[in-house]
């Protein structure tokens, strides 16, 4: 044939003939086939085709005639008119008979295959200058699905071919500096995915908003794709650590249930080809894979982004299009594309946004999903419908339902993007991304809250949640010089003090030699906001409202211990793999009683106790008979990050050890809990933040591999200072000699007992002074805020 290619004869060679989506599949049929990747079949029509097409129906002319009138880019409204004007062009041309024959031959071939009439197909747009390595703008041209028979294959067709001209295929050639005569498109028609059955989304080999390079990130939702594509809902997220995940283990180290509340599936009306309608609450509050779906497409990424980095000669992260069939149930890759925003090279700088250190609480209008890692300030401008984007002036902050490809013209005015719809991989988010703004997502009744003209600033700079506040706030932005500090020579290992696990990937972009201090006091507040026991012990919950909370919490876990082992598993996972294989040592929860009693369902099982900061906290709590089933939850997470998923970088550390017997209980019940001490080569290391700790530093080495000092207890306990007391704040102070010699102590019993000492408390962060006495005597690292971490390296290197 002339004027189409089957997919199976293509290769990335043929991208001038076929563009970037049809060549890839070609590839991927050729060399990925025979590594269990399954790829639907299909054809191309060529790139000479629609030359042809438009020389056959004398189109060019008339096209060049066309775009004389747009002498702005920025003039939307002769932009309508002329994309308008040339689309209609191209959709009543003739097709050509020999070209017809051509493609109806081969789709009756297809069909032949599939051993269907008329098979139902994907008609795609390949243009020839879309996916390079620095250009590729989301959805340029248009996709149509279901298509099926001769005649609506043909208009699909040409309709595909007059998507060249879209509003925003247009502005993105200009800009990028293409002409607009010389690009063509192939037209890429390619057998369904009956997905309408089961579910489909994308998959990302790395992290979007960090560019973290260790894991796959999967979007999935019912339905076709083209709803996760589109952003018109909120789909689930899954991230797999690619490390642990080729070593065999089963690395899923995150599960985030989405909205999901509608889905695209075939219609059911014949003039129709697709339809929208609502999913069932059981699919709302399902996650829409399997873990090992999961798993499987996790594989199948890994591989495609180690095929396509082989054949470039470098580091290659992809963009996927998957989809589940929901009559066979095996699992189809449909598309695989380079990412375009993180590939690009590394940055000489690490930029990072935070509030100003006056803006202790801002007030919050609304939050939703955050896209970057930015803040930006301006006045809120709500657009309903793309008709209007001419009102959107620069530096406006853009308010709307959800965006497309048409409202590019009008993000690139934007300072920042608010939308109801959509998640991570939603136009609105890879638009923001190439932009370089922030943006927030999934905010629901965005429209309603914010007001027109009002001053708002969006904060992406603190993790998944992003945050709209009221007014102009105040913010920095430090530029961290990477090779500068990565030079800086120091005499110990300086570690980073982590709570938040969304904030990881970030974070570990900073000079440093692991995390001396992982806190899941967040974990269990943010993400769990159950109390333990309440999951244990539902049957002592009295109060149904109390009932009602955790039913919804915990809607996607039929098992509600279950749904407590994972999330903290998977925060703590995060917070692994971002490090992996350095060290990250994890502190067992630390709560206080009146803290724990804050979570949902708390108040049923903590006592009223006059002081909690001296009270039962930290060890104490794990062997008590009424919380050590609790405690053998948080085990069981240690357990399923280190031996399911394999980060076995994980160290366990215990807090507030009182005494010797105390140490040797908890030991006791970490091993019934399966967490032995030296198997799979675990590491056990105990706060040293009470006195009786530095004192008998001898004794204890005997039951641990390390300590880490904790300033603000030991401060407060040497000192006899509560510092949850207003009145005696003033006498809290780590720089006291009584309190040094504490830390000396500490460091000296230590190293003579030849175990790592390090210091993970607020003290090093705040205070220079403390950390070079503890490097003066020794200590093995210092684990510092993250946010200080720059400021220590250059203050040190200073000298």
């Amino acid at each position: 044939m002339k004027f189409v290619k089957k997919f199976a004869k293509l290769n990335m060679s043929d991208v001038p003939q076929v563009g970037g989506k049809n060549a890839s599949l070609g590839q991927m049929i050729n060399q990925l086939a025979s590594k269990g990747i399954d790829i639907p079949d299909g054809f191309a029509v060529t790139a000479d085709a629609y030359r042809y097409f438009i020389d056959y129906n004398k189109l060019l002319p008339k096209i060049k005639e066309a775009f004389a009138q747009l002498k702005d880019p920025k003039d939307v409204s002769t932009l309508k008119v002329v994309g308008s004007s040339i689309r209609a062009m191209i959709s009543a041309g003739v097709m050509p008979p020999d070209l017809q024959e051509e493609i109806v031959q081969a789709y009756i071939n297809l069909s032949k295959q599939y051993g269907q009439e008329y098979v139902d197909v994907a008609v795609r747009s390949s243009a020839t200058a879309e996916d390079l390595p620095t250009a590729s703008f989301a959805g340029q041209q248009e996709t149509f699905l279901n298509v099926q028979g001769v005649e609506h294959l043909i208009e699909s067709c040409k309709k595909s071919m007059a998507s060249l001209f879209t509003d925003r295929a247009i502005v993105y050639r200009i800009e990028k500096g293409f002409d607009h005569f010389s690009v063509a498109l192939s037209v890429g028609v390619q057998k369904m995915i009956r997905s309408d059955r089961a579910s489909a989304g994308v998959i990302f080999t790395l992290d979007t908003e960090t560019g973290f390079k260790d894991i796959v990130m999967i979007n999935a939702a019912y339905g076709l794709g083209e709803i996760v594509v589109k952003g018109e809902i909120v789909p689930d997220e899954f991230l797999v650590h690619k490390p642990t995940l080729e070593k065999g283990f089963s690395s899923i180290i995150k599960k985030s249930l989405g909205d999901k509340q509608i889905k695209i599936v075939y219609a059911s009306d014949k003039n129709s080809f697709i339809q929208t309608i609502k999913t069932t609450v059981q699919e709302q509050q399902t996650f829409s894979l399997t873990d090992e779906e999961i798993l499987q497409l996790s594989r199948y990424a890994v591989i495609i982004e180690k095929h396509y980095s082989d054949v470039h000669g470098a580091w290659r992260p992809m963009d996927i299009e998957w989809a589940k069939d929901g009559v066979d149930g095996k699992l189809y890759i449909l598309q695989a594309r380079p990412e375009t925003v993180h590939s690009l090279g590394h940055k000489d700088f690490l930029t990072l946004h935070t509030l100003g250190k006056k803006e202790t609480n801002p007030a919050i209008l609304a939050k939703g999903q955050s896209i970057g890692n930015k803040i930006a300030s301006g006045k809120v401008n709500i657009i309903a419908s793309v008709q209007d984007i001419q009102k959107v002036q620069e530096g406006d902050i853009l308010i709307t339902q959800m965006t497309d490809p048409d409202w590019v013209p009008a993000m690139k005015k934007a300072a920042g993007i608010v939308t109801e719809r959509g998640g991570r991989t939603c136009h609105a988010a890879i638009v923001s991304r190439e932009l370089n703004i922030p943006a927030i997502v999934g905010v629901q009744n965005a429209t309603q809250i914010l007001k027109r003209g009002q001053d708002v600033t969006i904060d992406c700079s603190r993790g998944k949640t992003g945050y709209v506040y009221r007014g102009i706030v105040a913010f920095d932005e430090i530029d961290i010089p990477r090779e500068e500090l990565s030079s800086i020579d120091i005499p110990c290992e300086v570690m980073v003090n982590i709570a938040d696990p969304d904030r990881a990937f970030t974070i570990a972009s900073l000079p440093n030699d692991g995390v001396g201090l992982a806190r899941i006091e967040f974990i269990i507040n943010n993400v769990i906001q159950i109390h333990p026991m309440a999951l244990l012990h539902p049957e002592k919950i009295a109060d149904a409202t109390i009932a009602k909370k955790i039913e919804e919490i915990t809607r996607a876990y039929s098992d509600k211990q279950k749904f407590f082992v994972d999330n903290l598993a998977y925060g703590i996972a995060t917070i692994a793999a971002a490090f992996y294989p350095k060290p990250v040592i994890v502190r067992l929860s630390d709560f206080k009683s009146n803290e724990y009693k804050n979570l949902v369902g708390g108040i049923y099982f903590e006592p009223e106790e006059q002081n909690p900061m001296l009270g039962w906290r930290g060890a104490s709590r794990y062997y008590h008979k009424n919380y050590k089933e609790s405690f053998a939850l948080e085990c069981r997470a240690i357990q399923k990050v280190r031996q399911t998923i394999g980060l076995d970088n994980v160290k366990i550390m215990i807090p507030f050890v009182r005494t010797v017997q105390e140490a040797e209980r908890v030991l006791q019940e970490l091993e019934k809990n399966n967490l032995v001490r030296g198997e799979h080569n675990l590491e056990i290391v105990m706060m040293c933040e009470i006195p009786s700790n530095a004192l008998l530093i001898d004794e204890f080495s005997k039951l641990f591999d390390g300590f880490s000092i904790g300033s603000n207890d030991l401060t407060q306990l040497t000192l006899g200072v509560d510092r949850d007391s207003d009145i005696v704040a003033p006498l809290f102070d780590e720089n006291d000699a009584s309190v040094k010699k504490m830390m000396a102590m500490a460091v000296a019993g230590a190293l003579q007992a030849q175990k790592y000492i390090g210091i993970c408390g607020q003290a090093p962060s705040d205070l220079p002074e403390i950390a070079k006495f503890l490097i003066e005597r020794g200590i093995t690292s210092i684990s510092l805020n993250p946010d200080t971490v720059a400021q220590f390296l250059m203050e040190y290197q200073k000298g």
